[in-house]
């Protein structure tokens, strides 16, 4: 019988998001729903109650993800807290070593399961992109900033933040020694010189 949405436990869930995280990194496409359940420590009832495919379950792995990096745009403040709290999320997320590793994780299976990769995309960084792109149209519509294109202006942000730290993290390349904070700092700082009003 299904239960309604107050009697879900959350951490089961959670369990489940993680298990599937370590072990697409660990094995791509190859990662079975059961091995998921096992390490979760979860039936696979509970599984497929959560998650019917492995396609939902990267979805709803990039949709963490995304809403962790979006977060500061929901947040409020002037332009240069937000963004520069956006570009210290993505590094943190993108560039430390297990950010790399999921991404590999994608890189993997993307030959074998492209729904799955798609998926992963749009619901992980193409919706990062989209929720920046209409904060910046926010901002270009307020006067805050003077942004044309706010898709475009979107992924220079992304870009201009990550660099090659993301190639890094993905081929898992050491990242030469940098500051995470200043970097996210001085790249809100350009991007809002480059778009002042």
């Amino acid at each position: 019988m299904p239960r309604s949405p107050g009697q879900i436990d959350e951490s089961k869930t959670e369990a489940i998001l993680d298990a599937a995280l370590a072990l697409f990194q660990e094995k791509g496409a190859r990662a079975s729903m059961e091995a998921i359940a096992r390490r979760a420590g979860v039936s696979r009832q509970t599984l497929y109650n959560r998650f019917p495919s492995k396609v939902d379950i990267g979805r709803a792995l990039a949709a963490r993800r995304s809403d962790a990096v979006s977060a500061p745009l929901r947040g409020g403040g002037d332009p240069e807290t937000v963004l520069t709290a956006v570009a210290a999320t993505l590094l943190e997320k993108l560039c430390a070593p297990e950010g790399g590793g999921s991404m590999r994780g994608v890189a993997l299976m993307s030959p074998e399961a492209p729904e799955l990769a798609q998926a992963i995309y749009e619901a992980g960084p193409a919706e990062g992109l989209r929720r920046l792109s209409a904060w910046l149209a926010a901002q270009d519509r307020s006067g805050a900033l003077a942004i044309p294109d706010p898709d475009a202006a979107a992924e220079m942000f992304s870009g201009m933040v990550l660099g090659h730290g993301h190639l890094r993290s993905l081929l898992a390349v050491p990242h030469p020694p940098f500051d995470r904070a200043a970097r996210a700092a001085e790249a809100a700082r350009r991007f809002l010189r480059a778009f002042a009003p």
